[in-house]
């Protein structure tokens, strides 16, 4: 039975979110250094971009590059770069042709300007695509994204633009760099490690989360399928029993 058939349409995830990791170790198993395992995976991100705007799947986060991630040797670093840079210019047509809008969150500014300015020049062409949106989360920690917003509330509140009294879980999504995006409802994190890495902390909370083994250049449109199929045969409660959600 083809795998698609057993997917409810119906029932998709509207927020998914992957950590895609394996990159390095695929490149490793192959006897290749660790950048071609990058390339290799940019060939992943581009099918599966283009399988969720298939499917209907209205965003997808992906965790492209993280604020731990610039403390990796200088060379890998440098390479990750220009392959961003590669990848926003090569696959713009793509994202035209799906009709995928560009959005991207993190310390851009910490990206070198060169990718900032191919990154922002998506951005900007893509701006009124309308099927789906795509985020790279960038540059990305969530507890620096969450402190960063402690900080701006704090200071409205010292400013008197808002009052304690009126924080509330909607004035905290306002200042985080997700403010435009629903909360995430299935997580998938590729390689086998069982870990969040920082990731959408606060975006999370009520998400489902599905690991598996198959490393991030080795994970198709089957792989997809078989996370979504999971996803939907779980029951989302969001605290309640099962008796009141029927």
């Amino acid at each position: 039975m083809n795998l698609l058939d057993e997917i409810d349409i119906s029932r998709l995830p509207n927020h998914l979110a992957i950590i895609m990791d394996g990159n390095g170790r695929w490149a490793k198993k192959q006897g290749f250094l660790r950048a071609f395992g990058h390339e290799k995976g940019s060939k992943s991100v581009k099918d599966n971009i283009k399988t969720c705007a298939d499917l209907g799947i209205e965003y997808l986060t992906l965790y492209a590059f993280s604020t731990e991630n610039w403390n990796r040797p200088k060379i890998e670093v440098e390479t990750l770069m220009k392959l961003l840079i590669k990848s926003l210019r090569k696959e713009l047509q793509t994202l035209q042709e799906n009709n995928v809008k560009m959005n991207a969150i993190g310390n851009l500014e910490k990206l070198p300007k060169s990718a900032q300015d191919e990154l922002f020049d998506v951005i900007e062409k893509t701006k009124h695509n309308t099927k789906m949106t795509l985020t790279l989360a960038l540059s990305y920690g969530s507890r620096e994204e969450i402190v960063n917003a402690v900080r701006n509330i704090s200071d409205k509140v010292k400013n008197n633009i808002i009052s304690i009294d009126d924080i509330d879980d909607s004035i905290i999504n306002e200042h985080l760099y997700t403010q435009n995006l629903p909360e995430v409802d299935l997580l998938i994190r590729t390689s086998g490690e069982h870990r969040i890495s920082n990731f959408l902390l606060w975006q999370i909370a009520y998400a489902e989360l599905y690991f598996t083994d198959v490393l991030w250049p080795d994970f198709k449109e089957k792989d997809l399928y078989e996370a979504i199929i999971s996803y939907q045969k779980r029951e989302r409660r969001f605290g309640k029993t099962s008796e009141q959600i029927k």
